[in-house]
């Protein structure tokens, strides 16, 4: 009898810790596993002729990387939503939960540095292509996002037209990729902006 009830106790003891121990790791495991906010349809520059239709939000990379940024992205803690129009527009956003505040500086860093030299880097591998790129400049959002447009065209083809959002919020980094046939002047930059900003302000809500 006695054997018994040492082994109940037992058995009650390691029932306990059990439970206390998902207790202390149970929230650090939901955050990690929780996808980041990410933007609507309705976020986006509107299309003159055609609503955006969304996609599910979807853990890991997209199966296509987004043009100037191939290899770019770490699948770890990545998450991804497509984006498209009843014609040629699109668009992407992916948001990766980096280790640290200064693993998440670092790689908005290193999407900025792709997303600037994509052109001339295109160029090289493009006999008669033709690409052009422009800074619009930073955005007060968090810790900071960034915009760019990037502009490629080859010989009897129709010319694309590419803008990205990038930005950070704390360990959290999401890039915005938009694009359609034309060029930079058919851009919407303004409303792109504005995108960025509230792509960055939904990371962590």
């Amino acid at each position: 009898m006695f054997r018994r009830s040492g082994t109940v106790a037992t058995l009650t003891t390691a029932l306990v810790s059990a439970a206390t121990a998902l207790v202390l790791t149970a929230p650090g495991s939901a955050t990690a596993a929780t996808a980041p906010g990410f933007i609507g349809g309705t976020d986006l520059p509107p299309h003159p002729t055609s609503p955006w239709y969304a996609g599910a939000v979807a853990k890991g990379l997209p199966e296509f990387a987004p043009f100037c940024l191939d290899g770019a992205l770490p699948a770890a803690g990545s998450w991804h939503r497509d984006f498209g129009t009843e014609y040629d527009t699109g668009a992407v956003q992916i948001s990766v939960r980096a280790a640290s505040p200064a693993a998440a500086a670092k790689l908005a860093g290193t999407l900025e540095h792709k997303v600037a030299a994509c052109a001339a880097d295109w160029l090289r591998t493009t006999p008669g292509g033709t690409a052009s790129w422009q800074d619009y400049g930073k955005l007060a959002v968090e810790e900071g996002a960034h915009v760019y447009g990037v502009h490629t065209s080859i010989p009897d083809s129709e010319p694309g037209v590419h803008l990205y959002g990038i930005g950070r919020d704390a360990s959290t980094v999401t890039v915005v990729k938009w694009g359609q046939m034309g060029d930079l002047s058919d851009a919407p930059v303004a409303g792109f902006r504005k995108t960025t900003t509230t792509a960055v302000n939904k990371l962590n809500p």
